[in-house]
């Protein structure tokens, strides 16, 4: 199961450390996504619930019930309104990390496109949260780093990389690192 560090983290943002192999728990369930009901829920009702849940609960309950999801908010690329997606994530040192999988579709995540207009972000379990820039890992050693870590996060990972990869697509990775003065 993936290590929620509280002491270090944020109020709003538990710090996630990879474990270091996948949970029975994480595998089981991610199993469970793998099959057409769990991508079907993960697809169409996971989104919707999930910011409704988070909120609720103050960060306690999503759809990813036990895989650390967040709500991260961008500013749309074409609206300039704030949009709010679930996501799944991860830390590396003091930054956050996220993967606009998409499920390994064909097409980049909308709150991507939008990080790439306005690359400042909140992602917390709650919505809101401190300020964040973003930025894509573009390395080829760094993205290799991230996804061995990433891949222990969620073990769908892979398969949506496979999934893209078919579509020649490449899923960016996005580092989160917060806004210094």
């Amino acid at each position: 199961m993936t290590t929620r560090n509280d002491l270090s983290s944020t109020a709003d943002l538990p710090r996630v450390d990879p474990p270091v192999r996948v949970s029975r728990p994480v595998r089981a369930y991610a199993g469970f996504l793998a099959t057409d009901p769990g991508r079907w829920i993960a697809k169409n009702v996971a989104p919707k619930l999930d910011p409704w849940l988070l909120r609720t609960t103050g960060g306690r309950l999503s759809m990813g019930l036990m895989l650390p999801s967040a709500l991260l908010t961008t500013t749309g690329a074409k609206s300039g309104q704030a949009r709010t997606n679930p996501v799944f994530y991860f830390n590396d040192g003091a930054d956050v990390i996220v993967i606009a999988s998409n499920y390994g579709n064909d097409k980049n995540p909308a709150w991507y496109h939008n990080l790439h207009a306005n690359p400042h972000a909140q992602i917390s379990t709650n919505g809101g949260g401190a300020l964040r820039t973003a930025t894509e890992v573009c390395d080829p050693a760094e993205r290799e780093r991230l996804w061995a870590m990433a891949d222990r996060v969620y073990p769908l990972w892979p398969d949506y990389r496979r999934r893209a990869a078919r579509c020649n697509r490449t899923i960016p990775i996005v580092r989160l690192c917060a806004v210094t003065d």
